[in-house]
């Protein structure tokens, strides 16, 4: 037999191990003891994978409905709109009264976005910042300073006065004189 045979029957044979009582007792308590630590273990980790994966669809329904409380009331200004189509298209010829439910329109949805915490940026008459305006022109104006806001194309907005939209606008320049 090789010594490599010798070394493998070795391993394969159980050798007895002679221990005292109070040694055993010892050593069977602590692995009592470890099997009972090993499947708390495992029940933490079943617990723990449950809770990330109900956390994981909580944050998918918050995704999902966040915008709820706006769109009902985005609804209730769709409501007044299509009255007011309705009441133009019956060949109601009050324009006044027409203008009049529009500019209710209107003040409700701003009123709501303020709500929100949404507001205009003001542009008109402002030095240019390219933070809150996109400048569309230019225009020659010797009666304002350089790079003064003379128009706004297109309004911009604050989201919690973070940039949501900028505004577009027509800016002054010195002539070319």
């Amino acid at each position: 037999m090789s010594a490599e045979e010798k070394k493998e029957k070795e391993t394969k044979e159980e050798k007895i191990i002679t221990l005292k009582e109070e040694e055993y007792l010892s050593l069977k308590e602590a692995a009592d003891k470890l099997k009972g630590e090993q499947d708390k273990c495992l029940r933490l980790q079943a617990e723990f994978e449950n809770t990330r994966k109900r956390l994981e669809r909580e944050k998918q329904d918050f995704v999902r409905f966040a915008n709820e409380g706006i769109i009902v009331e985005l609804l209730n200004v769709l409501d007044d709109l299509e009255r007011t189509v309705e009441l133009a298209e019956s060949k109601h010829q009050d324009m006044p009264a027409f203008l009049k439910g529009v500019e209710m329109i209107l003040s409700h949805l701003y009123d709501m976005l303020k709500e929100y915490g949404v507001k205009p940026i003001e542009a008109e008459g402002k030095i240019f910042d390219p933070h809150y305006h996109e400048a569309l022109m230019q225009i020659e104006n010797k009666d304002l300073a350089e790079h003064t806001v003379v128009e706004e194309l297109q309004k911009g907005y604050l989201l919690n006065d973070r940039v949501i939209r900028t505004s577009k606008v027509k800016v002054s320049k010195k002539s070319g004189e």
